[in-house]
């Protein structure tokens, strides 16, 4: 357990002081609004049952006229909604709700809306205590699960899709914190057993958070489903309940996804797919979301782990069932080690925000921040502004000055640029009469300092910690900005929104002009970093520390820089794509122009050879390179998989067919091959195919055929459709055509 005293920052942490909650329900007592508590203390998991009063925040004239019997109190500043009615009950609450929006003709949702109210009973107990999840706890004190699911698939299909009867469960890899593994399953144990033995473990180790990756959209839906078809209660909550489902959604960046949330009583559930997400949208540094693609980047693949082709899963369970047993087994150690990297954060935010643990994992960081300010708004008693209307807002300052490939470079990065300038301008939301946005993200800052501070001394899992602790602070610091012009913001202000960017570029802009001033010369320049190559003579030692003193005294007051890195070369390729070689031969790929998803397999690894051959001096080499893949594509030595595209039907094949002819939509591979195949095809199945023919210019969805029915005896794929796809990635990355090379004597 840590230090209390280390979390007494109200408006960060919130003034409740009860440690070790792990957990927080609604106990369902309409009459009596309670909330149950599930406290942990080491091994020991205990319940307590607190008593709420519920809420809504309105303006004096709507509170005045509501017929519902409340108490009324009035709310200090000048926001308009400056009335807090308070109930007995929570049916007294729901009766008023519906009077406010009938009266108004606004629902609870609207950002427009004359009142708040708070529609889960949770949120409302959290805002009003102070109380939050794992006070006074380490990372190691909670107890997490880990699961993963291995299933067959019928005959003739991609995918496995529990709706099929054939396309059971055979094993389930199970795992904890602790080290414990275990694997229920293998040859000859039925579906309903492993479905059984696995209730029984959730229920007998009672871990106070399941995690898996790419648990909300297949493990648990798939385990769901195949239970209910064997009839089995899937009694997973504290409580012996089962989950509850609802269709939900996540937005990571720009980035809009669906999802099927599972409730389950008593505990969390943590998907590191969405955490991965979210990991890629600040570093843009992984190739796939896929399991074995994160665990590679983050160096926690097991040497010597089993590797199955998602294809080959019901043939290896068929012959050789005990490496499917090793490979579950694989798969689960490394979303437990994933997670052990990635969910700290979110383990961080869960003890500073009102919401539950579960619910960090999956909102966005302005959702997060207006909870803080909720809070620190209902304890100090102030009135609520309604948000800003919302209106376009100048982007940051990024530029690209050079294109190629240049060496060294380096990288320096304004320490929080624009919550810099927030603070050193003094810039907050106009309608925050508490002055507390300000005064939190001060304090944000604070505690990230001292938390990064400690981290340089500190070892093993408390070092781990400490990073933890001073990223999460760093992200939320950076969030303060975008949440000035998040529209459901209720404190946004989306003129001052316009202010920080301009002040922004303009120190961004002044800040190249110095470095090239001292003898640099700026690469590309990204909101709030800058790529450059350092004067000659100034790439180390005395002289690049001069360098590096000598320009961060030409910055105002209140703005640092970091030089945070330095590389053997970077490729620029164009805004916001370039590739970065360290010294230790280490490529880092970012943007999507450069490792597009989209790609074929055997694109991806060609551009990734392509590009370091380039920062490594060699791009002589790549003619080479483009004969060897030419040649292994005419000589087909490349597995189909290096071919093969795979997609999900989100849409029925009838919902298709409508949209393909009544109403215009293009016709599709993935959907053409699923009318045409003799088996029966859902949306949800995935579809995995190729392109046959002979000419480079064919019609996609003419021409593909499905995965499965590929015969490695009678190879089909289209050579010549393949090898124009390696021209045009040689063409836009390489150089000139190979015939045109030879002519030419030298690429480049």
């Amino acid at each position: 357990m840590r230090d209390e005293n280390e979390f007494q920052d109200a408006y960060l942490f919130g003034n409740g002081v009860l440690a070790g909650v792990v957990a927080i329900e609604w106990a369902d007592e309409m009459h009596k609004p309670t909330v149950r508590l599930f406290l942990r203390n080491g091994a020991t998991v205990t319940t307590r049952d607190e008593h709420f009063i519920p809420f809504i925040i309105t303006t004096d004239t709507l509170a005045e006229a509501c017929p519902v019997q409340h108490q009324t109190d009035k709310l200090a500043g000048k926001g308009v909604l400056n009335a807090r009615m308070r109930f007995s009950d929570w049916k007294r609450f729901v009766d008023a709700r519906k009077w406010l929006q009938s009266e108004t003709g606004e629902t609870p949702g609207s950002p427009s809306a004359p009142y708040l109210a708070i529609s889960e009973p949770v949120r409302q107990y959290m805002l009003q205590s102070g109380v939050t999840h794992f006070k006074g706890m380490d990372f190691k004190d909670l107890y997490r699960m880990q699961f993963d699911i291995e299933c067959v698939t019928t005959p003739g299909f991609d995918f496995c899709n529990a709706e099929r009867e054939g396309d059971r469960i055979v094993a389930i890899g199970v795992a904890d914190q602790s080290g414990w593994t275990e694997v229920i399953g293998g040859e000859g144990q039925d579906e309903a057993s492993i479905l059984e033995r696995f209730v029984t473990l959730v229920q007998g180790r009672d871990p106070d958070v399941l995690e898996g990756h790419n648990l909300c959209n297949f493990d648990l839906p798939y385990i769901a489903a195949r239970a209910a078809r064997h009839k089995i209660a899937l009694k997973l909550g504290r409580d012996g309940s089962e989950p509850r489902q609802r269709s939900s959604q996540i937005s990571i960046g720009d980035r809009v996804s669906s999802y099927t949330r599972f409730d389950i009583y008593g505990r969390h559930v943590i998907d590191t797919f969405f955490l991965a997400q979210a990991y890629d949208q600040s570093h843009r540094a992984l190739d796939s979301l896929g399991l074995k693609a994160v665990a590679m980047h983050f160096h926690v693949a097991a040497e010597n782990r089993t590797y199955i082709e998602g294809g080959d899963i019901t043939e290896v369970y068929e012959k050789t069932p005990e490496k499917l047993c090793a490979y579950v087994l694989d798969d689960v150690k490394e979303t437990r080690a994933i997670s052990d990297i990635l969910s700290r954060s979110a383990f961080i935010q869960a003890q500073m925000l009102p919401l539950r643990y579960q619910d960090t994992a999956v909102r966005g960081n302005a959702v997060k921040i207006d909870q803080l300010l909720l809070r620190a708004y209902y304890e100090k008693g102030f009135a609520l502004p309604k948000p800003d209307g919302g209106r376009p807002i100048a982007g940051g300052y990024t530029d690209l000055f050079v294109e190629g490939v240049v060496r060294p470079v380096h990288h320096c990065d304004v320490r929080s640029l624009y919550p810099s300038l927030m603070l050193s301008l003094g810039l907050g939301p106009a309608s925050d009469d508490a002055g507390v946005f300000l005064a939190l993200l001060e304090t944000l800052r604070t505690f990230r300092l001292d938390a990064k501070q400690k981290m340089q001394s500190a070892k093993g899992p408390l070092r781990q910690e400490l990073d933890a602790m001073q990223s999460t602070f760093k992200i939320f610091i950076n969030s303060f900005y975008g949440y000035l012009g998040f529209a459901q913001g209720r404190f946004n202000d989306f003129a001052i929104a316009d202010r920080i960017t301009s002040e922004g570029r303009n120190l961004l802009t002044d800040m190249v002009v110095k470095l090239e001033e001292l003898g640099a010369k700026a690469v590309e320049i990204d909101t709030d970093g800058i790529y450059y190559i350092p004067p000659p003579g100034a790439t180390e030692g005395d002289a690049l520390d001069d360098f590096r003193n000598t320009f961060c005294n030409t910055l105002p007051e209140g703005i640092t820089v970091e030089f945070d890195d330095a590389f053997v070369a970077m490729y620029s390729y164009k805004m916001k794509n370039y590739a970065l070689l360290r010294d230790d031969g280490e490529v880092i790929i970012k943007g999507a122009a450069l490792k597009s998803r989209g790609l074929e397999r055997f694109q991806r690894d060609f551009l990734r050879r392509l590009i370091t051959l380039k920062l490594e001096g060699e791009e002589k080499e790549i003619p080479k390179l483009k004969q060897e893949y030419d040649q292994a594509i005419q000589d087909r030595k490349f597995s189909i998989s290096d071919f093969a595209k795979s997609e999900t039907l989100s849409d029925s094949l009838s919902v298709y067919v409508r949209k393909r002819d009544q109403e215009g939509a293009s016709k599709r591979a993935p959907y053409e091959l699923a009318l045409q195949a003799e088996k029966s095809y859902r949306a949800g199945d995935q579809v995995s195919y190729y392109v046959t023919g002979t000419r480079k210019n064919v019609s996609v969805h003419e021409n593909a055929k499905l995965v499965s029915d590929w015969n490695p005896s009678q190879r089909d794929e289209n050579v010549a459709y393949y090898q124009a796809k390696l021209d045009a990635l040689y063409k836009k990355f390489g150089g000139v055509p190979v015939e045109a090379a030879s002519a030419q004597g030298e690429l480049f």
